[in-house]
């Protein structure tokens, strides 16, 4: 083994990648689970590069690790797929979650439903999980200054909609006579 373990890895990947890809593609329903597979089967041989054998053998033992990697993967998608079901299995017994028949939402849950994804998650994250500006600012990946622009604007625009609905709130007509 002469040749420095850089170019020996670029030679092993350059004339062995085709033949892996395809041999992973037959092998897994979505291409990018294959993408995943010859990707982690390049960083085995990388990770081991002192041990992969000469010349084409090399290539047979890339289908070996391939098929390990190919293995590994239909097992964790299993596991994976137990976990959800007995997931939803939970998820559907559970009376906090079971959604109230719609003749029982109230009028103030109709306008909180109306609102966009985004405004919702906003003052949800404040009322129900408690976070303040500096958290929500952390957890968005934005600044503490845009999170009180936009929560201020989410929080007008509900007051909008109960004010629209005919709910008298006094937060709500606070907000509606407030500009930003």
């Amino acid at each position: 083994m002469g040749a420095d373990p850089d170019s020996r890895f670029v030679e092993i990947y350059e004339s062995t990648y085709e033949p892996i890809l395809g041999y992973v593609l037959r092998r897994c329903p979505h291409p990018e689970d294959a993408a995943d597979v010859v990707a982690e089967t390049f960083t085995t041989a990388w990770r081991r590069i002192e041990e992969l054998p000469e010349g084409d053998e090399a290539r047979l033992w890339l289908y070996g690790v391939a098929r390990r990697v190919l293995a590994n993967h239909r097992r964790g998608e299993r596991r994976h797929e137990q976990r959800t079901a007995a997931l939803r299995e939970r998820l559907a017994a559970s009376p906090a979650l079971a959604r109230p028949p719609e003749d029982e939402i109230s009028q103030m849950g109709r306008v909180f439903r109306a609102l966009t994804d985004d405004d919702r998650e906003l003052l949800s994250l404040v009322a129900w999980e408690r976070l303040d500006h500096g958290q929500i600012a952390r957890m968005l990946g934005v600044s503490r200054n845009a999170v009180r622009i936009r929560l201020y604007r989410a929080r007008k625009r509900f007051a909008r909609g109960l004010a629209k609905a005919g709910i008298d709130h006094p937060r709500a007509v606070a907000l509606e006579g407030s500009s930003l």
